[in-house]
């Protein structure tokens, strides 16, 4: 157990009397004079989480996998590590546009009716809803969820999820009122940000329009990998997302998961080519069912992420485990915002972790930051490396230290 609160700072907060000068009668100090029975508030932690869907021609077996393991994912999602949970999930698309050459024919093709667009929850009949996301305290969650994530398969065949991302988070669809046909209304303020996308694609993400990459109807060749220089680079892309802000210009923390065209072994993108009776077909190596390597989509998981637990292989046999791995990263956030702390000094959290060892933080001892309330926000707490909170933990204390 670390104990970060010198012991001359303690004796300093309890010798009072004969002339001695406290923290408490400094001027300006909002030290308390007593001890307080009420110990700081913990806020709900508020995750917006955004599935980015592949619903091109060849996913309608994944979709379904997705769609039969949400209950884990709901169930890691809600579990309780001294942390209550206040999430909202929505499903956009990976279809923005089609490059192609048709038939002989250049087309370009855009999507405008997904683009980035939330889209909207099926009711128990398949039709589409005014709806556009759903409260994690919905008591018909999971059967929306699950109605949800079944995009179909009649989306662009030139997967662009940075591209759908870029555009659901940033105005004006985020600031565009979802009865209007924006996003307005889904991203909170002082709530994290979850990008989940699944595809079995590589990215051909670009800002330009229209689109530098032309596909072609040759299976033999990956067109958006060869040609990736032309596309807007996934660092450019990455460093739009990081610096993302809520409406009172806070930074928004924003968090990147990916089940996409990698080896399942080893999480390596590597392109293959496949050569049966119908013709040759790239892919992923160690990855028989993707259709193209994953270079842009493990680049874009490892800049979030340089140990890659965020990522993995879309063609698993079951994606359970990936998706609880996923919930437990969305319900881990190094900060908490707090209530009712009247100075950072006195604060001490005890972190419980998963072996039932407790380590104790502090301000003082340089384990946490703190950064006062502002307005339109609360005040937060920022975990350090030295007590970087962790996946299994299992409570989370926050206490004052004062005197009598």
């Amino acid at each position: 157990m670390r104990h970060s609160i010198p012991l001359s700072a303690l004796l300093a907060l309890t010798l009072w009397s004969g002339g001695c000068s406290t923290p408490v009668d400094e001027p300006g100090s909002t030290l308390p004079g007593t001890c307080q029975a009420d110990a700081p508030l913990l806020s709900a932690q508020k995750t917006d989480l955004l599935f980015v869907i592949d619903n091109s021609a060849s996913m309608a077996e994944e979709q379904a996998a997705i769609a039969t393991e949400l209950p884990a994912f709901l169930e890691e999602l809600r579990r309780d590590n001294g942390v209550e949970q206040d999430f909202r999930v929505g499903v956009i698309t990976t279809s923005v546009y089609l490059n192609a050459v048709i038939a002989g024919h250049a087309q370009f093709s855009l999507y405008n009716d997904q683009a980035g667009r939330l889209q909207p929850v099926p009711d128990a009949q398949g039709r589409p809803t005014s709806e556009r996301y759903i409260e994690g305290t919905d008591p018909e969650l999971l059967e929306k969820f699950r109605r949800l994530v079944k995009q179909g398969t009649q989306g662009s065949g030139q997967e662009t999820p940075f591209e759908a991302v870029r555009l659901a988070v940033t105005p004006p669809l985020s600031t565009t009122v979802v009865g209007a046909g924006g996003n307005g209304g889904f991203l909170r303020d002082g709530a994290r940000l979850l990008v989940v996308v699944v595809s079995d694609e590589e990215d051909c993400s670009s800002t330009q329009r229209p689109a530098p990459v032309t596909l072609t109807t040759d299976t033999s060749r990956d067109l958006c990998s060869e040609q990736a220089d032309q596309l807007t680079s996934v660092r450019e892309y990455y460093q739009l997302f990081r610096g993302l802000v809520d409406g009172t210009g806070a930074t928004r923390e924003v968090l990147w998961a990916t089940i996409g065209p990698v080896g399942l072994t080893d999480k390596r993108a590597e392109l293959v080519t496949d050569t049966t009776s119908q013709g040759t077909f790239v892919r992923n190596a160690d990855c028989p069912t993707s259709y193209g390597p994953g270079y842009r989509q493990r680049e874009m998981a490892s800049l979030f992420d340089s140990g890659l637990r965020n990522l993995d292989s879309v063609c698993r046999a079951s994606f359970r485990d990936t998706l609880v791995s996923i919930a437990s990263v969305a319900r881990t956030s190094q900060s908490i915002e707090v209530m009712n702390l009247p100075d950072p000094r006195l604060v001490q959290v005890r972190v419980t972790r998963e072996d039932g060892s407790t380590q104790t933080c502090s301000v003082a001892g340089g384990d946490i930051s703190y950064v006062p309330s502002a307005e339109g926000r609360a005040a937060r707490l920022y975990f350090q490396s030295s007590c970087a909170r962790q996946r299994a933990d299992q409570k989370i204390e926050v206490k004052l230290l004062c005197a009598n």
